[in-house]
């Protein structure tokens, strides 16, 4: 008896397990969602949309309509019902064509109008219905704020309020999302005084395709722009504005910002002492240079020297390896920051003497013997007298012959 107990205990928990398999269900697939028109003008002589939602489910679909919603983000909705084109209707089919028509107002706000529908629902399965819920239409382009929907314009206008500028990349900037980071994240500060350019395309990035970065300036006596560049011109306070303009798509958006500018930057001046001539006993040597820095920083910034002449020196920090003699030439240059410009070149020139370097015996070089020109023999020449009866001619040369039919006189 127990184990009859048993074998009905067993069969009843396989057949549980197996309960979620055999009812299980599905919400129903949208096979496609079309519009026929994704891009109007509100002056266009036809504003009415066809809409188009395919739905299936293997158990087919109770609705016979369902509610079509167009709606922008602000607020503004209107709607249409899309009803089944299957007739007679046939709940049992498993895929099925919703249609409807919706004629816009030429009264319609610009802008872009989402559309969805408020949910279908499929035929009762095993006493469940899975309603698909709100569904959206689908991303049908790329513009920026306005990837799915139906673009709705007024004379070629769509007025899209959409942040068309990144930046700026410096100072505190704090929610951004840059779309090159590396460029713009990490880009260091404008230098703000007289004589320098301010480019916007160096810290602020344009986040959509098809606008362009201009910068003006309301301060002309401070700085002035091209509307690609600004040139600081004089100290004060700088007042700016970048910018997209606007398109047929955007409107325009600025940044209005302002920088003190001060006084120009200078160049740096190096202090490079004089060395005295060199004179090796022997070669290589080395020496130790006095190191070279940028007056008027506010830190010592040591400036390394440079050899131009590898062939007689070479520089390693301040140790100077001398490896021939002749004129040692060292050059030192600083790169500019945000308080100076960069310096000039300075030469520094170290004669090295061979006062007390041992005397080189040159090695002679041979003289290359020169291979004598055949002696060619001169050519002899003769003359010999040729008879043909009464006739007589003379042939000269170095081996003559006497004509035809004319005989050698003896």
């Amino acid at each position: 008896m127990k184990i009859k107990s048993i074998f009905v205990a067993l069969s009843l928990l396989f057949s549980v397990s197996a309960l979620p398999s055999a009812f299980a269900v599905e919400k129903p697939t949208v096979e496609s969602f079309t519009a026929s028109k994704l891009d109007v003008d509100v002056t266009d002589p036809d504003l009415t949309i066809d809409f188009e939602i395919v739905i299936s489910h293997p158990k087919g679909l109770e609705n016979t309509s369902t509610l079509l919603i167009l709606t922008n983000s602000g607020a503004t909705t209107i709607s249409t019902p899309l009803t089944r084109t299957d007739s007679p209707i046939d709940y049992a089919k498993t895929k099925v064509t919703f249609k409807g028509k919706l004629t816009l107002p030429r009264s319609l706000t610009p802008g872009v109008y989402t559309y969805s529908i408020d949910g279908v629902r499929n035929n009762i399965d095993n006493g469940t219905r899975f309603p698909t819920g709100i569904v959206d239409g689908p991303i049908v382009r790329t513009l920026k704020s306005a990837e799915s929907g139906i673009l709705v314009r007024s004379n070629g206008y769509l007025n899209l309020d959409y942040e068309t500028i990144n930046g700026p990349a410096f100072g505190s900037q704090s929610g951004i999302s840059y779309l090159n980071a590396a460029k713009y994240t990490t880009v260091t500060a404008p230098i703000w005084k007289v004589d320098e350019t301010f480019n916007p395309l160096d810290y602020f990035e344009v986040a959509v395709s098809g606008v362009e970065l201009s910068i003006t300036t309301s301060t002309p006596k401070i700085c002035t722009a091209d509307g690609k560049t600004m040139k600081l011109i004089s100290e004060g306070e700088c007042q700016y504005k970048v910018s997209t303009a606007k398109t047929k798509d955007f409107i325009e958006k600025s940044k209005i910002l302002s920088a003190t500018v001060t006084a120009a930057r200078t160049a740096q001046v190096l202090k490079v002492e004089t060395v005295a001539p060199q004179k090796p006993s022997a070669l290589p040597t080395s020496i130790l240079l006095s190191p070279v820095y940028a007056s008027g920083t506010s830190a010592v910034e040591y400036v390394m020297p440079k050899s131009i002449t590898p062939t007689i020196c070479e520089a390693g920090g301040y140790v100077l390896k001398i490896v021939n003699s002749g004129t040692c030439t060292l050059t030192y240059k600083t790169e500019g920051n945000s308080q100076f410009l960069p310096s000039e070149t300075y030469r520094q020139n170290i004669e090295v003497l061979r006062d007390n370097l041992p005397a080189v015996t040159p090695t002679p070089t041979p003289t290359p013997t020169s291979t004598p020109s055949p002696t060619v023999a001169p050519v002899v020449k003769k003359t010999i007298s040729c008879v043909k009866g009464k006739k007589s001619v003379t042939r000269t040369g170095a081996n003559p012959k006497c004509p035809a039919g004319y005989k050698l006189k003896k």
